[in-house]
This record gives C-alpha cells, structure tokens and sequence, in this order.
C-alpha cells in the first residue's frame, strides 16, 4: 500500500472512531459464543466472517453519516471542529459513498447468515442511521444510541442459528442501559453548546446533576440485567464474576465523573471514564464469558 493510501485509510479509520468498535463488539462476540451452547447454533468459518463484516460495515455505516448529518453542529463546537469533515479531510460526498459501501456489504453479508438476518438487515440499518437525527427532536437520543448498540448481540445471537429468549433479551438491555448511561455522562462536556444550539441531550434537559443522576440509575440497571442474563443463560461462576467486575468499573466510571456542585461536573477525566473503563468493562465481561463457556463444556 501506497503511503498516500495508507494516509486515506487512516483518515477515513478516524472518521468512524474505528477503535470505538471495542464497544461493542465484544458483547457480540460473547453473545455468538454463548449462543453455542444452544441446539439450533451452527459454527462455520464462512458464519464468522460474515458476522465480523456485518459488525464492521454497520457501525461503519452508521459512523460515516453521523459524521454527515452532523458536519455544520461539529464545525460550530470547538470539542469537535477539528473532525475529518467539517477540516476538510474528507469531503460529505466521500463519506456517503462510504456510507452507501458499508450499508450494501452489511445487508449482502446478513443475507448469507438465513432469512431471519436478511429480514431484519435492512431496518436494523434505518435504526443505525436514524440515530444521527435523534438529537434533534428528543433528549432520549443517549438511548436510541443505545438501542442501536444493543443490536449487536441480538444480531450475533440469531445469525449464529439460536432462537430468540429471555436470556439474550436481558443481555441486549444490559448494552442498551450501559450504552445509554456512559453516552450521558459523556455529552456532559456539550450541555451549555447543545443548549445554545437547540439540540435535545439529557444533560441539556436536566442540567448536570440531573444527568449524572440518570446516568447511575441506566448503569444500576446494566448490573440488574447482566445478573438476569447470567441466571437466564445458565451461567457459571466466571459470568457470575463478570457481572461483578463490570458493576465494580461502573461505580469507578462513576468516581472518575463527580459533581462539584449543583452547577458543575469534573469533567477532567472524562476520556478515562468515557474510553478506558468503558473499554476494560466490553473486554473483561468478553473474557469472562468466553472462560464460563469454555470450562463449562
């Protein structure tokens, strides 16, 4: 590869914050691994793959028009004027071609996985896209984003050949809730600039505290629904312990993000909070899950 390539790639790599993809994908993993231990699951080489190209081309997708959508709100906010589009890295006609590719190689690569995928591709995808729009019309748009990574391993559940059940519904709200409660905490650092702006977030809704206030209570209920997932999917010890050492990253998440009053947030560690924790909470719950399903056999 070129250096002039290489230097494209990287560029288009950062437009879509391809390293969030720790998010993610490794509850999706989990929940392919642990939908082995179902009767209908069925491994093959060529269903991994497909699974790994729909988990890359859908946030993909969904990454490049976010970046679209929200090109004017990002060159007005000094946190974000510096992004790909909005400094002339990547012109919006790229980025939706970008956006077109991914979407048609996610809804190919769902139709090689049975009809259950292929049927739910294509509005799984008007979910991913229409997150970039939430924002301005409800303060819930942190939960849409959730919704949307929540789909993730429902997606892998059924593409691995496992029925729809309670078990991986709990798990999907787990992801749902911690997606939601981490996005809030994050937005912290645009409440004075989304509300000058007229966009909806929870901190732009219910102030700081408010926020931080909801934040807990989305992740108490990340730890409630892994519990529920780790009694519906027979768990072991090892998903037992991972339940614990996300509830323990979550209230560390939560130390690292404080009020300092009623006005105001420490916001200093918010990367830490935002990318590490959230990080060691996809990698370790993975780990563990994947130990519970191995010494289990």
């Amino acid at each position: 590869m070129s250096a002039h390539l290489a230097k494209r790639a990287a560029t288009f790599a950062s437009l879509v914050k391809l390293s969030h993809t720790i998010f993610a994908a490794p509850f999706a993993i989990a929940a392919a691994i642990l939908a082995t231990r179902r009767p209908h699951a069925e491994i093959t080489v060529a269903r991994v793959v497909a699974i790994a190209v729909c988990l890359v081309t859908a946030r993909t997708a969904a990454m490049a028009y976010n970046r679209v959508v929200d090109r004017d709100v990002d060159a007005a906010n000094p946190r974000t004027r510096q992004r790909e589009i909005p400094a002339g890295a990547v012109t919006p006609r790229a980025a939706m071609a970008l956006v077109a590719a991914s979407s048609l190689l996610f809804v190919g690569s769902a139709a090689t996985l049975g009809a259950v995928p292929a049927m739910l591709a294509v509005p799984v995808l008007l979910v991913l896209l229409g997150y970039s729009h939430a924002k301005r019309f409800t303060w819930a748009a942190h939960l849409w984003l959730g919704v949307a990574l929540a789909l993730a391993p429902g997606g892998a559940w059924l593409a691995m050949g496992a029925k729809p059940e309670a078990g991986i519904l709990a798990l999907m709200a787990a992801v749902l809730s911690w997606v939601g409660g981490f996005d809030v905490l994050y937005s912290l650092q645009d409440e004075a600039f989304d509300k000058a702006q007229g966009l909806r977030s929870i901190p732009a809704r219910f102030g700081a505290r408010g926020a931080l206030a909801i934040a807990r209570a989305l992740h108490v209920g990340t730890v409630l629904a892994l519990a529920a997932a780790a009694r519906l999917l027979d768990g072991g010890v090892s998903f037992g312990l991972a339940v614990a050492v996300v509830a323990a990253l979550l209230v560390y998440e939560h130390r690292l993000v404080r009020p300092i009053d009623d006005e105001r947030v420490d916001l200093s560690r918010i990367d830490a909070a935002f990318f590490d924790v959230n990080g060691y909470v996809s990698l370790g719950f993975l780990a563990l899950v994947a130990l519970d399903v191995v010494v289990r056999r």
